[in-house]
């Protein structure tokens, strides 16, 4: 990748994710910079990561070719506001990765003439295993959209979205997911515990098993029904599993809970947004 100047506005744990990808991708710390209101975790960020940090946001801005905006869609207005004549003299691609705040919003605040990919990023991204899902407005070009594609892709999967209010669905599936697996994950150890096991074995056991689940999806060319069906024996355990999960209407309970999702995130974009 191109070592143009980045410059990361906000420093929090999706910041922090990303740099470190950057990093291990064979990104120079030198070409990073960070800006932040809590100068202990801007000292956390120089100290570990080695990156330029700054409590300025507009000489961050003036000094990079990408700017990454990672800081909560509460304040992203007045911080876009505050950049907006720094972008308009520097012209950086933007990049946000605040969930809920539409380009359209984003690009009346920042002025009106940014290039801007947002983006929504998962936690998994704190371990490189993240999925994210991209949206370019019409003054992103080609290599900006790869430019943004190759920074989400240090910490995991990209895939882009033609329309941005796909990202709501995007947000209720891949965004709040990870806890859906918890919740999942939770409610299996404490079944697995109640048949006696002991609570770290019930743990121990049911990570890996979403680990091999997950790692037998991502490498089969099959759907995940046809590899329900192979491990299904009829008559056996999983078989009596599954019938009660179909019984309390499992798949009608994720349907829901995922369409609650998007119309939550939905409601947040009008929230955020405005001129």
């Amino acid at each position: 990748m191109k070592q143009q100047n980045i410059g990361f506005i906000g420093g929090g744990n999706m910041a922090w994710s990303l740099i470190s990808g950057l990093l291990a991708d064979g990104y120079e710390p030198a070409h990073i910079a960070v800006a932040d209101v809590d100068a202990a975790r801007l000292e956390l960020l120089k100290s570990r990561l080695g990156v330029t940090v700054a409590h300025d946001n507009v000489n961050v801005v003036a000094e990079s070719e990408i700017v990454v905006l990672a800081v909560k869609p509460q304040v992203m207005r007045p911080v876009a506001t505050g950049i907006a004549a720094a972008v308009h003299d520097r012209q950086p691609l933007i990049v946000s990765i605040a969930a809920g705040v539409r380009v359209t919003d984003l690009a009346t605040w920042l002025g009106g003439d940014a290039a801007i990919v947002r983006c929504m990023p998962n936690t998994p991204a704190q371990v490189r295993s993240g999925a994210t899902a991209l949206y370019a407005n019409e003054r992103a070009s080609r290599e900006q959209r790869n430019t943004a594609e190759r920074i989400l892709r240090s910490v995991g999967l990209t895939v882009w979205v033609e329309e941005e209010r796909l990202l709501d669905a995007v947000t209720a599936l891949s965004g709040s997911g990870p806890a859906y697996f918890f919740l999942f994950m939770e409610a299996m150890e404490r079944a697995a515990a109640s048949c006696g096991l002991d609570a770290h074995v019930a743990r121990l056991l049911t990570q890996q098993t979403a680990l091999g689940a997950a790692k037998i999806a991502m490498e089969s060319a099959e759907s995940p029904e046809e590899l329900r069906r192979r491990v299904t024996s009829p008559g056996g355990t999983t078989e009596q599993a599954i019938r009660v999960f179909e019984e309390g209407r499992f798949a009608d309970l994720v349907l829901e809970a995922i369409r609650a999702a998007e119309r939550r995130s939905r409601e947040l974009s009008e929230q955020f947004g405005g001129g």
